[in-house]
């Protein structure tokens, strides 16, 4: 199994305003650029200690711009040059469909009906012209059998869960729950999580 270094993007002004992104091309903010930096750094000495040179693994991003500035300041942190790398849809965001950019509060106020459905099953529910966890899940799957070389990714949040239930880290059902924070490096190997910061 090649071992994934996973960092999700930097922080977004979104973010901070709770708004759901999903597709949504939102670029980082100051803090997101520090965290992307501080990543590079963290994967240069997770490197270091099992010596190997930064140029030894493959990259990819999300095609989304957050994650791509994302990889772009890790990569320049790790000495490497900043846009050579793969990009690959299959690892854009989970689609929100019509939530995107509505704050849980809006979305209450909007489709109230659907949220006691959605807590009843975060894994399966579909929100309106959007996407399950276990659909997105499958693209993630059909990502994950191209990847022949340790590889360092630069996604989302729901990537990261999704790649957590195919790796049967957890079940299905916690895997929408599991908390991906930004500023970390998440190193999938031997069907496990290690976090580091």
């Amino acid at each position: 199994m090649p071992v994934l270094y996973y960092v999700r993007h930097g922080l977004t002004d979104w973010n901070v305003e709770q708004r759901l992104q999903g597709r949504r091309d939102i670029p980082l903010n100051k803090h997101g650029r520090s965290q992307a930096m501080r990543c590079g750094e963290i994967l240069r000495d997770l490197f270091a200690r099992h010596s190997r040179a930064p140029a030894d693994f493959s990259y990819v991003s999300s095609p989304l711009i957050r994650a791509r500035a994302t990889m772009e300041l890790m990569r320049s942190a790790l000495g490497l040059h900043p846009a050579r790398y793969d990009v690959d849809a299959r690892l854009a965001e989970l689609s929100f469909g019509e939530w995107e950019g509505l704050t849980y509060a809006e979305i209450l106020a909007q489709d109230g009906h659907l949220i006691a459905k959605r807590e009843s099953d975060k894994w399966g529910f579909v929100p309106p012209a959007g996407e399950s966890y276990a659909q997105l899940m499958r693209r993630i799957s059909e990502w994950y059998a191209t990847v022949q070389a340790d590889t360092v990714v630069s996604a989302h949040g729901g990537t990261a869960r999704a790649l957590i239930a195919y790796f049967a880290i957890v079940p299905p059902q916690d895997a929408p729950h599991y908390s991906i924070d930004q500023g970390v490096v998440y190193v999938f190997a031997d069907d496990r999580i290690a976090r580091y910061t």
